[in-house]
């Protein structure tokens, strides 16, 4: 081969097309430097999502689509950076958040509060500070399904401290009631502890926040949509038709309120014997990927319906880190780098760039 130039470098990794980004490192600005010195080339690769269990695999992919071209001697290395992506019009982000992602179901059954908290585990995983809130107010599970208990610290009186479990921060309703204790609560009681649980709370830098909400588009979800700053939602379904109809509901509303859907994940896709391995659509089969097709946006992936995946949310202890290195784990930091890499895409959010005026009088 002839002398390198950073051109023609820049042209072969526009060849390799990122599986999470659907577009290429160049074009998609992931490329942040190129250094050609003779045979010898460097190559910078930055993400816009974490991507911990992934970067080793992209190296050695970009490496090999060099070495196809003819350029052996290549060094490649990956790293990734979260930044703050766009929220609704008039709304600015919350301090210390840098993306609120909405976990979302238009019913309720279909393990939507499973696949939020699976999917904040898997984003902490992959590298990212990571958050959730629980706003279900009537029926809370997060305290459970992250094996927390006790009541949150107050520092000053006013303001609450998360609660942390496997490196994630917390807050729900359900560490300030007994576990038994209903919310017997009229629709604006609910969206006020719902506003003041997410904006009283002391997040400490979080790259992400995770809203399990309530199923339905209801009082809640309007509240969210319209006061919550909110940069991406994801659609949690079963295959089975009534569940999807109600998906395309929660979907549309999402729509109509400009909060941007990164996807669609289709929980309890198939059912796996423990017996004897036999694998059926028990709900249906390919609903998910249908509606995303349907609705021009990404299927984020398929959980399948595994005994495991409940015996670990009711003991407290999630698959993601009850058994780190199991296929289902996989599938949940799939989704999570698919959703993350999806709102890595979208314009960033400049708000915390600018300076604050403050008046004084002295």
């Amino acid at each position: 081969m002839s002398e390198i130039t950073q051109a023609q470098v820049e042209e072969i990794l526009q060849t390799y097309i990122d599986p999470y980004l659907d577009k290429d490192l160049v074009s998609s600005k992931s490329i942040k430097a190129i250094e050609v010195n003779g045979d010898k080339v460097s190559v910078q690769v930055n993400l816009g999502f974490p991507a911990k269990g992934y970067t080793a695999t992209l190296a050695a992919k970009l490496k090999e689509v060099l070495a196809s071209k003819g350029i052996a001697n290549a060094d490649v290395t990956v790293d990734f950076k979260v930044v703050a992506h766009k929220v609704q019009k008039a709304l600015n982000p919350i301090n210390n958040v840098k993306n609120i992602i909405a976990v979302a179901s238009g019913k309720g059954g279909v393990g939507k509060s499973t696949v939020a908290v699976n999917l904040a585990l898997a984003l902490a995983a992959e590298g990212a500070r990571v958050g959730i809130l629980d706003a279900d107010i009537y029926g809370p599970s997060q305290p459970r399904m992250l094996g927390v208990s006790g009541r949150p610290d107050s520092k000053d009186g006013k303001r609450l401290e998360p609660m942390t479990s496997y490196d994630i921060q917390a807050m729900s309703i359900g560490f300030m009631i007994d576990e038994e204790t209903p919310m017997i609560w009229r629709g604006p009681m609910v969206t006020q502890a719902l506003e003041q649980l997410l904006n009283d709370t002391n997040w400490d830098a979080l790259d992400y926040l995770v809203i399990d909400l309530p199923p339905g588009t209801g009082d809640t979800q309007l509240t969210l949509a319209q006061k919550v700053p909110v940069s991406g939602a994801v659609i949690v379904t079963t295959p089975q038709d009534i569940a999807l109809l109600d998906a395309r509901k929660g979907l549309k509303m999402f729509e109509k309120v400009e909060v941007p859907v990164l996807g669609i994940v289709e929980n309890m896709s198939t059912h796996i014997c423990s017996q004897c391995g036999h694998e059926e659509h028990i709900f249906g089969e390919g609903g998910g990927q249908r509606m995303a097709e349907q609705y021009n946006v990404d299927f984020l992936g398929s959980v399948p319906l595994d005994k495991s995946i409940r015996e670990g949310t009711d003991s407290g202890k999630p698959t993601v880190v009850a058994d780190p290195d199991s296929r289902i784990a996989e599938v949940y930091k799939e989704i999570a780098r698919r959703a993350a890499a999806k709102l890595s895409r979208q314009s960033k959010n400049y708000a915390a760039k600018f300076p604050k005026i403050v008046i004084q009088n002295n």
